[in-house]
């Protein structure tokens, strides 16, 4: 069966707006998975901004188990695409097979040591004796459906690498749509709070990760799941691959669980729940911007990966101007957005009149740096989509350490209102880095010729 979209003869600017929209747009929509559950939970009457600040602790103890999905879907899908390219669908089927089998170990294994382990990680991670009740009722529901979270984020993946990008973008349709419906149902309707935020979002996921499956076990893609073939070569080589993106994710998420934890520490009893509940909302908002940017990087990635397996460097190289362009656009108007009218996006959160006035404050420093950003993306991912994962790995690990070290020395010499400078300073740093070493390395890396 042919692909929706010819890979190695599409024209490039037509064929990157195929993919990364639809991705771009998925992505937008799965932000709405936390943000809804955060808005709604923000509004339980008394217990609103409190409860919100508990959930937040959650919010990177869930991105962070939802690492490994990244670890295997995009460790998988490059290697997918560039088999694709070299016509071989026989070995695509058998890195499928082994990916299909790898999360699921994985998800297992994890909700497991998750559950036995999760007082000690909300405690580690910025709960406070305040919130930490909020914190343990939301993750222990949460807990239950990682198999759900895992399996629908990772397989998408492969679903996506083959020029399905609509059909990827159904699937997070379909649960962002159930967890918006179910939200308030379980959370006002039933009165059952923040757990009810948990139990909404895990069977928002089991219907994706069952629409996800259902098309990846069907006859429509040219490369379906199937059993056998394993082997550990091939594992090997999705998890170097993927270990860029997982080490990414996993960053990001200790760097946003330093940022509680110093929060806690020097905002104290006065300022620390009050500064993580901004935060909180601070970071949603930054999702905003950082998943659907990811969305047009990750859902191109496809491009990159057939074309180097095709040895047709001209047209990577016309890929990635189009994905730069889009990826700057984009970010553009979100800067655009966060310095004129943040406070709409705040007040869906909270109606605390300090509460707005410290968050607006917080997103228009945060969000300094997110034009760049644009630039940092499409180098980072676009090494991962050929399999560079040495070069992606050194210029992301470079940005978590900037952001690192901001962190750490930002509020004992600023103080701890000034902790939201962190962000800006580590993108705009690094994009000069990758610019760089993308300048220097790049033609070389996809075998193009000098003066091509």
């Amino acid at each position: 069966m042919s692909r929706v979209n010819a890979l190695d003869t599409d024209n490039m600017r037509g064929l990157v707006w195929k993919l990364a929209i639809p991705s771009m747009l998925a992505q937008f929509v799965s932000v709405l998975y936390s943000i809804v559950d955060r808005m709604y939970i923000g509004n339980i009457p008394e217990i609103g901004e409190v409860a919100l600040a508990g959930v937040g602790v959650c919010g990177p103890i869930v991105t962070l188990l939802s690492s490994p999905a990244f670890l295997v879907g995009i460790g998988g899908a490059p290697l997918v695409s560039i088999r694709m390219g070299q016509r071989n669908y026989r070995a695509a089927e058998a890195i499928l097979a082994n990916c299909f089998l790898m999360l699921t170990v994985i998800a297992l294994g994890l909700t497991g040591v998750s559950l036995l382990i999760k007082d000690y990680l909300l405690m580690w991670f910025g709960a406070s004796e305040t919130t930490f009740v909020y914190a343990n009722q939301y993750i222990t529901v949460y807990l239950l459906g990682t198999f759900f979270a895992l399996m629908s984020t990772g397989m998408n993946q492969f679903i996506i690498c083959q020029g399905f990008a609509k059909t990827g973008m159904a699937s997070v349709v379909l649960g962002a749509v159930c967890n918006i419906v179910l939200d308030p149902i379980f959370i006002f309707t039933l009165d059952m709070g923040v757990p009810g935020a948990a139990i909404a979002t895990v069977l928002s996921q089991m219907a994706s990760c069952l629409f996800v499956l259902a098309f990846l076990f069907s006859k429509r893609p040219l490369i379906r799941i199937t059993f056998g073939r394993y082997h550990w070569f091939i594992m090997r080589k999705v998890l170097t691959i993927g270990f860029t993106p997982f080490i990414i994710v996993a960053f990001d998420n200790i760097l946003i669980i330093s940022l509680n934890s110093v929060i806690q520490r020097y905002g104290g009893p006065e300022q620390g729940d009050m500064l993580l509940t901004c935060a909180t909302i601070v970071q949603s908002f930054m999702l905003i911007i950082t998943m659907p940017l990811s969305g047009i990087t990750t859902g191109t990635q496809t491009i990159l990966g057939y074309n180097l397996g095709a040895r047709k460097p001209e047209r990577i190289i016309r890929a990635e101007k189009n994905i730069v362009f889009l990826c700057l656009v984009f970010t553009t108007i979100m800067f655009v957005i966060a310095h004129t009218v943040p406070e709409y996006f705040v007040r869906i959160f909270t109606r605390d009149e300090e509460y707005v006035r410290v968050t607006v404050d917080a997103i228009r420093v945060y969000t300094l740096g997110v034009i760049p950003l644009a630039v940092q993306y499409t180098i980072v991912d676009g090494f991962t989509g050929m399999g560079f994962s040495v070069a992606a790995i050194s210029l992301s690990t470079f940005r978590k350490a900037i952001f690192f070290l901001c962190v750490f020395c930002i509020p004992p010499i600023f103080g701890v209102e000034h902790v939201f400078y962190t962000e800006p300073v580590s993108d705009i740093v690094s994009v000069m880095l990758s610019v760089a070493v993308f300048a220097l390395c790049f033609k070389k890396m996809i075998g193009l010729k000098k003066g091509q």
